[in-house]
């Protein structure tokens, strides 16, 4: 079985817009490491989109710095599922998801591979009421922004979580790994 893995920017008052913190090649170079040991990346439309637009390759010339370059190769490349009830059709080596959630993940996890991976804030809120995320990894950023959604508002009941890898970052963010309590 494949594990599915959320992983996420978020400032230390929880805010996870992600204009809220300073990319910077340490970061990229870890969401690239994390997107290549992945088989496929699950998205909600709107993560979806928003990832299409700033990643689809060509990208215009000077619109980065050279070291984002590996990161936005992994994610061109990578098979991309979108979860939504409003597209009618995708490309971007991408394919919709359609009827139950539940399901359609469940298939998703049991073919074979290395693992699933999964970003955004509404898409993995209906996954971690589910139960299906094996895996949440948090970069938190020092940053208060004071503004901006928040993980998990609205989750029916508490998420116990085990921490299983702690990582500092040169920028001093930090990266917290953690597994549900099962």
């Amino acid at each position: 079985m494949r594990p599915l893995r959320y992983s996420i920017n978020v400032t230390v008052d929880g805010c996870c817009d992600h204009r809220a913190v300073e990319p910077d090649e340490q970061m990229h170079r870890h969401h690239a490491e994390n997107l290549a040991r992945a088989d496929a990346l699950l998205f909600g439309r709107v993560t979806y989109q928003m990832m299409e637009e700033a990643w689809r390759l060509p990208l215009e010339p000077g619109m980065f710095p050279e070291w984002v370059e590996p990161f936005a190769r992994t994610i061109d490349a990578a098979q991309k599922y979108v979860v939504s009830s409003t597209l009618t059709q995708v490309d971007w080596n991408s394919q919709i998801l359609r009827g139950d959630l539940a399901t359609a993940v469940r298939e998703l996890k049991d073919a074979p591979g290395e693992g699933l991976l999964t970003g955004g804030v509404t898409l993995p809120l209906a996954l971690a009421e589910l139960g299906l995320i094996d895996e949440y990894e948090f970069l938190v950023h020092p940053r208060v922004a004071g503004h901006g959604p928040t993980l998990f508002a609205g989750l029916s009941r508490p998420l116990d979580l085990e921490l299983i890898e702690r990582t500092e970052l040169g920028s001093g963010a930090v990266v917290l790994t953690y597994a549900p309590v099962r």
